[in-house]
């Protein structure tokens, strides 16, 4: 059993690195550890490398948003739950991206292998009730949904953010069409 104490201080040292990452990918892990008001052996005991921490940091991202589909699904008809999951997605994919000098190639690989389903469960989710709905058409398919979303992080480097546009465009062309 892991202690109250022990949790909070894991929870606000990946809290502190999200946000430190963010800011600066080269933070240091003695940094880090600063920010969040713990000592380095406490950092290194949860984290004992910064590709540890960085992984971890991804992972509580994705786990963070795959989590947050049944509350979208709740409160929002299902297309309006999609563009707001989808914009949320593209955050954590740059945020990914800036992430991705800190990890090895086969890092790398590892997060994608690890997130890939439970990313595509989410989407299956979220188009399935858009399906139920008839909003979505019926061949739409999460992996292709991903593949397209994948060049709307991109599409914010430059001096004009493109990602609501191509998001609208990718949304359209999944809208069920009725026959009139």
């Amino acid at each position: 059993m892991v202690r109250s104490d022990a949790r909070e201080n894991r929870a606000r040292i990946l809290q502190v690195a999200r946000d430190a990452f963010a800011e600066d990918g080269g933070v240091s892990m003695n940094q880090i550890a600063q920010r969040a008001g713990v000592g380095p052996g406490t950092l290194y005991r949860n984290f004992p490398t910064r590709e540890a921490l960085v992984l971890a940091v991804y992972q509580h991202e994705v786990d963070r948003l795959v989590g947050s589909v049944t509350e979208l699904l709740a409160t929002l008809p299902p297309l309006d739950a999609l563009r707001e999951w989808t914009t949320d997605l593209v955050a954590a994919m740059r945020k990914k991206h800036g992430l991705g000098d800190a990890l090895s190639p086969s890092a790398h690989q590892a997060i994608a292998e690890q997130t890939y389903g439970p990313v595509i469960a989410a989407i299956t989710e979220l188009l399935d009730a858009g399906k139920r709905d008839g909003i979505i058409r019926a061949d739409a398919d999460p992996r292709d949904f991903l593949q397209l979303t994948g060049a709307l992080w991109r599409a914010t480097l430059g001096p004009e953010d493109r990602s609501p546009s191509m998001l609208a465009l990718i949304l359209d062309g999944l809208t069920a069409h009725r026959q009139r």
